[in-house]
């Protein structure tokens, strides 16, 4: 029998199934009323894994769904090319091929050999689970004088190996190696 989950037990970054379709939960908000007699709702702000679609919609805190058939996958990435992007199973050693709408912008923070997860459901392959961050080289970065304040926080703008621009500190030159969050694309340090 499969597990049940309340709506209510739903956290940021858990996934569930509703009408056979899983989602990813990127937000949840629970508001009880103050009038006797009121129902808790919560308001879950999710993401179709299917088709990438971000939603909100509020659900009753008792309303059960399941836990979806998903599987994470530790893969490389070899290459993209017209037929899509081409991932090697570090289990199995195949060769997994998705389409640009399956990866999506992961690309922007993915170069030859780096370690991920894909998200299988049902047996086949839905998405990248991309890292918490990933370190990169900076291809070119804008010169920065010093005392330059010009756009309020002194940093630049630098276009790392994957094509990516990301704003960076002053300090960063050319060849370095910098740490970027998949979550908000923004520097986080030299690597």
């Amino acid at each position: 029998m499969a597990v049940l989950l309340d709506a209510i037990n739903i956290k940021r970054k858990m996934t569930f199934e509703m009408d056979d379709v899983p989602y990813a939960c990127l937000d949840s908000d629970i508001s009880t009323p103050t009038a006797r007699g009121g129902q808790t709702l919560v308001r879950l702000k999710m993401r179709n894994l299917l088709n990438g679609a971000v939603f909100e919609k509020s659900f009753k805190a008792g309303d059960k769904f399941k836990e979806p058939d998903l599987e994470y996958v530790p893969v490389s990435y070899l290459y993209s090319d017209g037929d899509g992007s081409h991932f090697l199973n570090q289990d199995n050693f195949e060769t997994l091929t998705l389409n640009a709408e399956t990866v999506g912008d992961a690309l922007d923070l993915l170069i030859e050999g780096a370690l991920l997860q894909l998200y299988m459901y049902n047996g086949g392959p839905i998405g990248v689970v991309l890292p918490v961050f990933v370190e990169l080289n900076v291809e070119y970065a804008e010169t920065g004088g010093k005392g330059d304040s010009s756009s309020g926080s002194g940093t630049k703008m630098a276009r790392l190996e994957t094509g990516l621009e990301i704003r960076v500190p002053l300090f960063i030159k050319e060849g370095e190696r910098v740490r970027v969050s998949t979550e908000t694309r923004e520097f986080t340090g030299r690597a």
